[in-house]
């Protein structure tokens, strides 16, 4: 979230730029900054109350010596009073306190300056493109092609959980095998650190990355435990650098993992979220990096390139999105969205988003580095991508690999495939 001094200083700049995002942020500033100039006031009036009972409180044992034994009594009762008002300033406060809070997590991340105006993803601007795309004939989509090579079962994932829970079977298990490696090796050899985390976090660690208060909905609550499944590996990830000081010299932190990702999202219906298109449960490799603000913006395009590396290697046609202002998360600064061509969908598939969240993912965490020689700690930027989604490169690979003597399978994923071609 946007700190408190930074809304202060920055009234208009915030409600300006915001507009971008396509949201008002004229009232809750003017009550964010109307709140604080209470909070300073009351804290102003408590601090003022505690004075005075100090110096009250250090007069009566030298009233009781001087044998003013009268006036050392009334002073005493005094000091009651004066308790009695400090804990109900001091209670005020923290009410105050909790208000501000409560209207700063209302305030969307400031978009960067590149973000292109827009109301949704049909305004998103296309940056780069690249691979060819294959000409097919009679293409069958990927669900077709999973049950005829028997690769993924649909109908039992339903059986077993629900509809979006697919079961992966033979050559379409060994597939998604053979993806987490491949993305967890090249990530490795970019200079990321592989973690393995939980699947269920608790609510600090939803609020630090930005899921909770916003997305409840989205999320699946483990509500006697009051844990949620994660919705991506980030939220662990980055959480693992809450209330933590970095040292400056440290920077970047580069982390990855791969983990199974959970969303309640799936809701519409037909071709467009049939099969792999839209699932509740699927596999992710994550990349993420903790970076000085001075060059996060040089490392938000190295981890895109780093994605773009990936579909390249696997020949898919791909291309690369700036998000526009309506189609920007809450919590990002500027995104960036991968999509892959589906030849037997005829249609672009998103695989991945890479973003810079700035300090403000890092203001909930309290995750701060240290420069040299200064005492006070600074908040760092947090960065993190998808590198990649399984389930529509999967559904890209399979549809886009398709010849009448089965799947090629791509040259780098042979090593950890064992074959050419699925049949």
């Amino acid at each position: 979230m946007l700190t408190l001094k930074y809304i202060q200083d920055n009234q208009e700049e915030i409600i300006s730029r915001l507009k971008t995002k396509r949201f008002d942020a004229k009232e809750v500033v003017a009550n964010i900054v109307a709140a604080d100039n209470d909070r300073k006031a009351t804290q102003t009036q408590a601090d003022q109350k505690q004075n005075e009972l100090n110096t009250l409180s250090r007069s009566i044992g030298q009233l009781f010596k001087s044998g003013k034994k009268e006036e050392a009594n009334e002073a005493r009762e005094k000091t009651t009073g004066l308790k009695e008002e400090i804990r109900n300033l001091n209670a005020n406060l923290s009410e105050i306190e909790k208000k501000i809070q409560g209207l700063l997590v209302q305030v969307p991340n400031i978009p960067h300056p590149s973000v292109p105006e827009g109301k949704g993803e049909e305004d998103n601007e296309v940056v780069k493109e690249g691979g060819e795309v294959p000409t097919l004939q009679e293409a069958l989509p990927h669900w077709d092609l999973a049950a005829k090579y028997d690769l993924i079962d649909f109908e039992l994932g339903t059986k077993l959980t629900g509809a979006g829970f697919p079961v992966y079977k033979g050559w379409g298990a060994k597939l998604q095998r053979a993806l987490i490696n491949f993305f967890l090796d090249e990530a490795t050899k970019a200079g990321y650190n592989e973690v393995l985390p939980p699947l269920l976090v608790n609510e600090d660690s939803g609020f630090g990355t930005g899921q909770l208060p916003d997305k409840e909905g989205q999320m699946y609550h483990v509500t006697e435990d009051n844990l949620y499944l994660i919705p991506t590996a980030e939220v662990p990830v980055t959480n693992i650098f809450r209330d933590v000081v970095l040292d400056e010299k440290d920077l970047p932190v580069k982390q990855c993992a791969y983990s199974a990702c959970f969303r309640r999202e799936a809701g519409s219906w037909g071709a467009h979220v049939r099969g792999l298109n839209r699932l509740h449960q699927f596999d992710k490799v994550e990349i993420v990096q903790v970076a000085n603000p001075e060059n996060s913006y040089e490392v938000l395009e190295q981890m895109v390139a780093h994605a773009q590396s990936l579909v390249e290697k696997l020949e898919l046609p791909w291309r690369i999105l700036r998000l526009c202002g309506g189609d920007l998360s809450f919590t990002s600064a500027l995104t960036y969205d991968f999509e892959v061509y589906s030849a037997a969908q005829e249609r672009w598939l998103e695989v991945s988003s890479v973003s810079n969240f700035e300090t403000y993912q890092a203001n909930r965490l309290k995750l701060r580095y240290k420069k040299p020689g200064e005492k006070k700690p600074l908040l760092a930027h947090t960065l993190n991508g998808s590198a990649l989604a399984l389930p529509r490169i999967v559904a890209a690979i399979l549809e886009n690999n398709q010849t009448p003597d089965g799947i090629k399978v791509p040259k780098v994923l042979v090593p950890f495939m064992g074959t050419e071609i699925i049949k």
